[in-house]
């Protein structure tokens, strides 16, 4: 099956919305609840309706604390939603860092590969990219944080590593994307000081994709609980969109795209943007 291309938004256009999907048991937010095959599909016809520009699946938690599963069980869990919602016709990404799950993911039609390790936790995992010929996000993770360290000075070093990874591999540039980690080996301080200097991540030239729905920094700082972080997660989505993300990841697809879509058109009226649609 061909992939449905994602085509990265283009200068002045709406930052995109990135609509979650786990299909996994023990998920942060929505662990269960989606699992079934049966409820996974009727979540992604609800985003796509709701206007979300690409669905990305994950069936491994990622979670602090989620037990890693192999990629037997991984693929177990995603090849009876992959191929269904691929069929819906949006772009679908999936969230993995398993070479092999990319692989056989891409050979029934996805257009994107997440990999919250940037292309550093499988040795094989940028070749298989470059062949399959899709965009790739490279995140920045730590396996811990600490408090100590210049964390923007680690994400650049941790970038160069990631992009350097790629262009050996031959992944071009116009399909790489970058992703600071909110929420992995951060404190909360550091997560707000990456948002703060987002701007800064501009000199690699590459996309920025955010993506803090729901987490701990938001809860944190609201004291609400998980289920409750949807304006605070609207607030940092934005601030990091007027900060140069071009993506955002989201539970919630249309607050997001309607907030967004508000911006855009913000933009437009100071003449650096396109004509603001919503949805696709």
């Amino acid at each position: 099956m061909a992939h449905k291309h994602y085509i990265l938004p283009s200068a002045g256009s709406r930052c995109h919305v990135m609509g979650i999907l786990n299909v996994t048991p023990d998920s942060f937010s929505d662990g269960g609840r989606h699992a079934a095959a049966g409820a996974a599909l009727e979540h992604a016809k609800a985003m796509i309706a709701e206007g979300a520009d690409i669905i990305d699946i994950g069936a491994e938690s990622t979670r602090p604390g989620a037990v890693a599963v192999d990629a037997t069980a991984e693929w177990a869990r995603l090849e009876p939603v992959l191929e269904p919602v691929i069929a819906l016709g949006v772009p679908v990404s999936i969230d993995t860092y398993k070479a092999a799950i990319a692989r056989r993911a891409c050979a029934l039609g996805a257009a994107l590969i997440n990999d919250v390790w940037g292309l550093q936790k499988d040795p094989a995992m940028a070749d298989v990219v470059a062949e399959a010929g899709v965009p790739v996000v490279m995140m920045h993770n730590r396996l811990e944080a600490d408090a100590s360290i210049d964390i923007l000075s680690d994400i650049n070093r941790f970038f160069e590593r990631s992009m350097e990874l790629a262009e050996r591999a031959g992944i071009p540039r116009a399909r790489q994307v970058l992703d600071p980690g909110f929420g992995f080996g951060k404190t909360v301080d550091q997560n707000y000081l990456v948002l703060n200097r987002l701007e800064s991540l501009a000199k690699h030239g590459l996309p920025i994709l955010a993506g803090a729905s729901r987490k701990r920094m938001i809860g944190a700082v609201l004291d609400v609980p998980t289920e409750e972080r949807l304006f605070g997660s609207l607030a940092v989505h934005l601030l990091a969109a007027e900060r140069g993300a071009v993506i955002v990841r989201v539970h919630d697809v249309r607050p997001h795209v309607e907030a967004l879509t508000i911006q855009a058109a913000m933009r437009r009226e100071a003449g650096a943007g396109e004509p603001v649609r919503t949805g696709h």
